[in-house]
């Protein structure tokens, strides 16, 4: 019994040594594996990079052969993407807007491995401007404005290497740059009553923001999100108490030419009584209230606004007396 007891533990021992083995060789096999995952993924992203920064050439070497055009870009707010590393070559100098050219220098300069903004419709030319430009307020509704939706890209307004201007890069300053499509606009300002544009106190861009907005006409809006008149013309703001349904409802326009007319005020007509009684009639289209049959609209020199003095809006009087 004592011969079999031993030849029992002698069978165990031999079976629990070949389960440690065949453990030892599973992790050994593991971490075989795991060293060559390790390997593997690690030489890649060595040779890939090799690869796509070999593509880059850099500013300098632009410079080698456009001289001038680097001349006048280096001034502009452009040339500080030299400095930033972060986004990596590809957002770097010239080539963060031509894209690689390493390409293009061993062509011996073919501009057809290059982005050439000239060469390439308006729709290209946003999107490739609006990878840099697109977050902000001011660009937010680009794809969207009217500027885009004619056809009429970034470089039609603004100029990278040739701006005449120290802001915005733009390649006339405003007025005249807004006027070389906008002539309509240009004989309105020319009228005897008008926004002083032409004097320069006001741009064109001060009303309307012109890489597009959520109002018609790319009108901007206030802070408070009401009319952009508001912002110069505070005092017609208010709230007011008894408000005037034409400038709540349809705002400044609704009576006034907003670039320039040939009348005071920049009104639509010339007799304010005419204009009153546009909205104030027994006509069944205007859910104004009538005019008094106690108004004489035989008087043409006096206008209804010498007693209803306060016409945007008053805080005392429902009729605007006061």
């Amino acid at each position: 019994m004592k011969l079999g007891g031993s030849q029992a533990v002698s069978q165990k021992t031999g079976v629990v040594q070949s389960r440690i083995l065949k453990v030892l060789g599973m992790m050994s096999a593991l971490c075989w594996l795991a060293a060559g995952a390790w390997a593997g993924p690690q030489a890649k992203p060595a040779s890939a990079a090799q690869t796509t920064t070999s593509e880059y050439v850099g500013a300098d070497t632009c410079k080698t052969c456009h001289e001038d055009i680097y001349k006048h870009w280096e001034n502009t707010p452009h040339w500080k993407t030299t400095l930033d590393t972060k986004g990596g070559a590809s957002h770097q100098g010239c080539e963060g807007c031509h894209g690689p050219g390493g390409a293009h220098v061993a062509g011996g300069g073919d501009v057809t491995k290059i982005f050439v903004f000239k060469d390439h419709s308006a729709k290209e030319i946003n999107s490739r401007c609006l990878e840099c430009h697109a977050g902000g307020a001011q660009h937010m509704n680009a794809i969207n404005s009217l500027h885009s939706q004619n056809e009429v890209s970034c470089t039609s307004c603004h100029s990278p290497h040739h701006a005449e201007t120290k802001e915005f890069l733009l390649i006339k300053a405003q007025p005249d740059l807004c006027y070389g499509c906008h002539l309509q606009q240009k004989a309105q300002f020319a009228m005897p009553f008008h926004h002083r544009v032409n004097e320069g106190l006001v741009n064109c861009s001060d009303c309307h923001n012109v890489h597009g907005s959520t109002k018609p006409k790319q009108v901007r809006v206030s802070n408070t999100s009401n009319t952009v008149c508001f912002q110069c013309h505070t005092e017609k703001q208010g709230p007011f108490v008894f408000e005037h349904p034409a400038v709540k409802i349809e705002g400044c326009e609704s009576c006034h030419v907003p670039h320039g007319g040939a009348n005071a005020h920049m009104l639509k007509v010339s007799d304010v009584n005419l204009l009153c009684i546009q909205c104030h009639t027994n006509s069944s289209f205007s859910g104004a209230g009538n005019t008094p049959s106690f108004h004489n609209q035989r008087t043409y020199f006096q206008a209804c606004t010498l007693c209803h003095s306060q016409i945007h809006g008053s805080n005392f009087d429902a009729t605007f007396f006061k």
